[in-house]
C-alpha cells in the first residue's frame, strides 16, 4: 500500500472562472468560507501534504498557510498546465489532484485512487462514477506517479492540451466511485447558490 506522506496534494486553482463571470472561483464564499478551503479540508487529512496551483490573487490563496505555485506555461492553458506546475513542485513519489469548486470531493479519495494504482500496478489512477447508466470519468481528479512529469512535458510541448488524451497514452486504471454527488463542480454563481442551499 502507498504511503499516505508520499503523496502530495495539489488543489488545482489556476482557471479564469468565466463561466462564474470571470470571478476567481476558488475564493468564492461557500457556506461562509471560500470554497477552496472547502476543498483544503477534505484533501488534506488523506495526504502528506498540500499545494494549490493559482495564476491569480496569490496572495489571497497563500493565506491559507499553503504554498502557490502559478502555471509554468503562461495563458491559463487549462489542468494540464497546473498538473506540470505542481509535479514538477512535487519532492513525493507521488501526485493527487482535485479542483479548488469541488466542496464534496470523497473523504476516501486517495486511499481508493492509491489502492487501484497499486493493485493495477498503474502510472495514474482516475476516478469514476455512473451517471443515467453512462460512464462518467472526473479526470481532474486522479493520482499519479510524479515519474510521469517527463511523459507530461512531451505532450504538452507537442500542443496537447486534453487531460485525457494525456492520461490514456500512461499505464492507467479507473476507480468507480458509487457517490457522483460528491464529484460535483459549482461553475457558475447560479450553482453556487443552488448547492449552498441543499
Amino acid at each position: 500500500m502507498i504511503d499516505t506522506q508520499q503523496i502530495t496534494g495539489l488543489i488545482l486553482a489556476g482557471g479564469r472562472g468565466s463561466r462564474m463571470g470571470s470571478v476567481d472561483k476558488g475564493l468564492q464564499s461557500f457556506r461562509g468560507v471560500p470554497m477552496v478551503l472547502h476543498v483544503i479540508m477534505r484533501l488534506s487529512p488523506q495526504v502528506g501534504m498540500l499545494m494549490i496551483n493559482a495564476n491569480q490573487n496569490l496572495g489571497p490563496y497563500e493565506g491559507f498557510g499553503l504554498p502557490v505555485w502559478p502555471d509554468q506555461l503562461t495563458g491559463f492553458e487549462g489542468p494540464l498546465a497546473g498538473l506540470q506546475t505542481g509535479l514538477s513542485q512535487c519532492d513525493t513519489d507521488y501526485l493527487v489532484t482535485a479542483p479548488c469548486d469541488s466542496p464534496f470531493l470523497p473523504d476516501d479519495l486517495v486511499a481508493r485512487l492509491a489502492q487501484a494504482l497499486s493493485d493495477h500496478d498503474a502510472e495514474l489512477a482516475v476516478a469514476v462514477t455512473e451517471e443515467d447508466g453512462k460512464r462518467q470519468p472526473h479526470p481532474v481528479f486522479c493520482l499519479m506517479k510524479a515519474s510521469v512529469l517527463s511523459s507530461l512535458n512531451a505532450f504538452l510541448q507537442q500542443g496537447g492540451r486534453k487531460i485525457d488524451s494525456w492520461y490514456r497514452s500512461l499505464k492507467f486504471v479507473e476507480v468507480h466511485f458509487p457517490d457522483q454527488s460528491a464529484f460535483r463542480n459549482i461553475n457558475t454563481l447560479d450553482e453556487l447558490r443552488r448547492f449552498e442551499a441543499t
